[in-house]
């Protein structure tokens, strides 16, 4: 194999499942193909080549469960659960003050990224299910 294709391999190792989704999509428009047969092909391929356990389908729906919250923290914490569940500032509180607790069930990649993101900015920490 070229240098160059051993470059762009080592770089798409790196891409989290968000960005290797993205690129396909990007693969796909750009050279107007349909990769949903050759993925399924490479999938089915790789614990021959890899060693790895086939991929299993895609989950659609995951839970948002808060880990961590430091005491310096709570405050905008708190803020971001109550946007996030709808719940009143009581019920949020108790949230917040009794990790861990789930934030969101059943919520979709865009939403798990969005609160994930939201609570680490504001300095706590989450797990998703």
């Amino acid at each position: 194999m070229s240098e160059k294709l051993t470059s762009i391999i080592e770089q798409l190792k790196t891409l989290t499942l968000l960005e290797a989704a993205d690129l396909v999509k990007e693969i796909e428009q750009v050279f107007g193909v349909d990769t949903s047969v050759s993925v399924a092909t490479v999938a089915a391929a790789m614990p021959a080549a890899g060693g790895a356990a086939p991929a299993a389908e895609e989950k659609t729906a995951f839970d948002v469960v808060l880990t961590e919250v430091p005491a310096d923290k709570k405050i905008a914490i708190l803020k971001i659960v109550r946007n996030v569940t709808g719940l009143g500032l009581k019920e949020s509180k108790d949230i917040v003050d009794n990790v861990p607790k789930v934030l969101k069930e059943g919520a979709t990649k865009e939403e798990v990224e969005t609160i994930k993101k939201e609570i680490e900015a504001a300095g706590g920490k989450v797990t998703i299910k």
